[in-house]
């Protein structure tokens, strides 16, 4: 199996445990949150989808685009 290609906005290769940083204010759907520009994410896990991460802010779990991340 092919190791996974993923990529932050920047073009930085993504692993398993990255720190990310989120570029753009996002609203969460399905609930009143909004996950602030600057935010640390700590321990991103990679999913099946190369476009997107999964990971907790705030004990939720989170799916996000990586065109909305930065790696610290």
């Amino acid at each position: 199996m092919d190791a996974p290609n993923v990529k932050d906005s920047n073009g930085n290769q993504l692993m398993d445990g990255d720190s990310v940083l989120l570029i753009k204010s996002l609203k969460v759907k399905g609930g009143n949150t909004t996950l602030k520009q600057g935010t640390l994410v700590k321990k991103i896990r990679l999913t099946d989808n190369d476009e997107e991460v999964d990971c907790k802010i705030d004990g939720m779990s989170i799916v996000l685009k990586t065109c909305f991340l930065k790696k610290k």
